[in-house]
């Protein structure tokens, strides 16, 4: 036998006898673990998750309020708060009556924790500052039927986001048609290919949030900006309630208080001068985006404020002015 030959024999031997476990057997990958609700902490009605998510290889916390009769299906409002994630102050929890409000409605309100300047989507790869985000395949793949095993649900869902959220809500139901009856959008600007779009996402993720934008959709002449533009993709929001509002930018007394209050002095009137400004962009985004469904025939309930920045107190009160169709798409009364 050439010497070659008696080389291959031994590499193959090798090779087989590395394939062996200790015991004889033949060695396996570990199977990849799935996605689950790994704890529950029930603190009253409110019960604290945590949730596996294989997609982000993490433990995400999902906060849920329980109906009053927690013996009966109840279907799942979902809450999704606005750059922060809702993991600081800046939470439906902590700034809204939306807890107390939605405490005698038959649902589970539903309140994911984390996901900070993520937009809730599927980034293309990790960000060194914000980490691995797959938010879209949590929330439309993972965790619905997590929840609906968990709290009984009855499957019917609805769901509200608010500023940067107020964009990721529509991405999401157009990710998934059917999933969620009814989204509501408040203050959310749903253009986001182009350039003055673009932008804003930037300001959100980059310079608020310390990320970077190319993790998330590429370079800016890369499709995946048009993939995932509510604007340009409204056909697939067909079928979906809608509820779509925003303000027009202009303070009220309340307004100039509650700024100078939060951050007294010159802050405080830089954080008013840049809430007018994005409420107003928003105006316009929301406009255009009543004028694309408009061209569609696609309907949709909106509320433009003639007044009003871009803070809590206005996402309060569209909550509560949008509930009637919120209700309406998880089928229980008003």
């Amino acid at each position: 036998m050439k010497f070659s030959a008696l080389r291959n024999t031994a590499a193959i031997a090798l090779a087989a006898a590395l394939s062996l476990t200790p015991l004889g057997g033949t060695a396996t990958a570990a199977p990849e673990k799935s996605s689950a609700v790994t704890a529950i902490v029930k603190d009253g009605r409110n019960w604290h998750l945590k949730v596996y998510s294989a997609a982000m290889d993490t433990e995400i916390q999902v906060d849920v309020q329980r109906p009053v009769d927690e013996s009966t299906p109840a279907p799942n409002m979902w809450l999704l708060s606005g750059l922060d994630g809702g993991k600081g102050s800046a939470s439906w929890q902590a700034q809204t009556d939306a807890l107390e409000f939605l405490a005698t409605k038959p649902v589970n309100v539903v309140l994911p924790i984390g996901g900070r300047g993520s937009y809730y989507t599927d980034w293309e790869q990790p960000d060194p500052k914000l980490g691995n985000n797959k938010w879209r395949t949590f929330f439309t793949e993972e965790l619905p039927p997590l929840l609906d095993r968990t709290l009984n649900s009855t499957g019917r869902n609805s769901l509200a986001g608010l500023s940067t959220s107020g964009t990721s809500v529509l991405q999401l139901a157009e990710a998934k048609p059917g999933l969620w009856s009814t989204v509501a959008a408040y203050s959310g600007c749903a253009q986001i290919a182009d350039p003055v779009g673009k932008q804003a996402v930037k300001f959100s993720v980059e310079t608020w949030a310390g990320g970077d934008t190319e993790n998330m959709y590429g370079p800016d002449n890369s499709p995946l900006w048009t993939a995932n533009d509510p604007v340009i993709n409204a056909e697939k929001l067909r079928g979906t309630k809608l509820y779509i509002s925003s303000g027009s930018g202009i303070p009220v007394a309340a307004d100039v208080l509650y700024y100078l209050n939060q951050a007294p002095g010159a802050m405080g009137a830089v954080n008013l001068s840049l809430g007018m400004f994005i409420e107003g962009a928003t105006n316009a985004c929301t406009m255009n985006l009543k004028n694309r469904l408009d061209s569609l025939n696609i309907p949709a309930t909106y509320q433009f404020n003639p007044v009003g920045t871009h803070y809590w107190p206005y996402w309060e009160e569209a909550l509560h002015k949008s509930w009637p169709l919120l209700a309406e798409g998880m089928g229980i009364p008003a």
